[in-house]
């Protein structure tokens, strides 16, 4: 039900001169009207010279913070925040979240929930796992997700910050392929944003209806100026510019090689993909004989089909050295979660491959007469190895 929008915003105005605020984050725009930053991200923090209210804002090409003392200070600058013309207010205190939208008629739509209070830490070995996102943080009740889900994403944030350097500044440009329900992608940008940089991320995943849905779920997030959404192929879906990171969680076959050859083509800094069903060289494998003795790897089903698994993602970590990638398949998540617990983990580097990454792909290649599909997206594409 719509509210008055005065009535609406002093509420925000309390919460955010409160002592119980988290976080907050004012984006999007009125109809017809247009705020001087296209975001504003306000937290408490605590300096040498006592508590301050930290405020960031953005007018679309570099970020501005500061840090503003208590009291009058920070009185005028959330009035000043509250006057801009802004759409979509997301406060979040320790007891509850509040999300504010302005109707095209210039009234508030409010949604409040209570905040989950975490449960009291088991001793010994059942002691809570430290997330790094909360199971109860508020954005969980936005994005839904069951808990093996929310399991997945923690380990999947864990590798990107194993990935990513501690020093990295400077805006980050992030697309997540095959997003689906964007669970990776919301939760990503939250991570990424508590570490304080500042970050665009595209979600792309080849259905119009999950567009529609995850682009309403950032607007009431107020996210919707940093975090958007496209629907077409992993292959070809418009994305500019070109991201420094990419994500592909689960993308299907060679679904997964299409995430990683356009990852080369961008030339992405850092590409981070957990495969999924590797049906194309398993079908491959089926319809020739095994080399020499190797036959038995291949003879039954089961070991086929796992065996072809480990090929194609130990070819798909080889073609990324031979593109310039210091690439690593590491497991991600206990495979109590997830039977498809691997990530390949990827980082551009300067030099070229050796000559040995050369030659042991290739002489894998021609042992078992697969021609793994990314090798043939990557030529297609006019990307001859290094």
């Amino acid at each position: 039900m719509a509210e008055p929008l005065d009535a609406a915003l002093r509420e925000v105005r309390e919460l955010l001169l409160g002592p119980g605020l988290t976080r907050a984050v004012a984006a999007g725009r009125r109809r017809g009207q247009r705020p001087s930053v296209v975001r504003a991200e306000l937290r408490p923090v605590t300096l040498k010279a006592g508590t301050r209210l930290q405020i960031a804002t953005s007018d679309g090409a570099r970020p501005h913070t500061r840090n503003v003392a208590p009291g009058a200070e920070s009185g005028a600058a959330v009035d000043e925040l509250l006057a801009e013309p802004f759409g979509n207010w997301h406060v979040e205190t320790a007891d509850t979240t509040l999300q504010l939208r302005v109707t095209k008629s210039g009234e508030a739509q409010v949604h409040r929930a209570t905040a989950s209070r975490p449960t009291a830490e088991p001793a010994g070995h059942d002691r809570a796992k430290d997330w790094l996102l909360d199971p109860g943080d508020p954005l969980f009740d936005a994005i839904g997700g069951s808990a093996a889900k929310r399991r997945q994403v923690d380990a999947f944030l864990r590798a990107l910050a194993a990935t990513l350097p501690d020093d990295l500044a400077g805006p980050l440009r992030v697309v997540d392929l095959g997003c689906g329900n964007a669970y990776l992608t919301f939760a990503a940008h939250r991570y990424l944003t508590q570490r304080g940089l500042d970050v665009t991320l595209v979600g792309v995943d080849v259905r119009e209806d999950q567009r529609r849905r995850n682009t309403e779920l950032a607007e009431r997030l107020g996210w919707a100026d940093r975090v958007s959404f496209v629907a077409g192929t992993i292959a070809e879906a418009p994305v500019e510019p070109a991201p420094d990171l990419v994500l592909a969680l689960h993308a299907c076959d060679t679904a997964t090689d299409e995430a990683l050859a356009r990852a080369v083509r961008w030339d992405a800094r850092w590409v981070l993909a957990a495969p999924c069903c590797h049906h194309d060289l398993a079908a491959q494998l089926r319809a020739r004989p095994a080399p020499g003795p190797d036959e038995l790897l291949t003879r039954q089903g089961i070991l086929r089909e796992r065996f072809a698994d480990v090929l194609t993602d130990a070819l798909r970590a080889g073609l990324l050295r031979l593109h310039g990638y210091r690439a690593e398949v590491v497991e991600f998540v206990d495979s109590r979660h997830t039977p498809r617990n691997l990530l390949i983990r990827a980082r551009r580097t300067a030099g070229p491959p050796t000559d040995d990454n050369r030659s042991d792909y290739r002489e894998l290649v021609d042992r078992w007469g697969v021609t793994p599909r990314l090798e043939t997206l990557l030529a297609d594409a006019g990307r001859a190895p290094r």
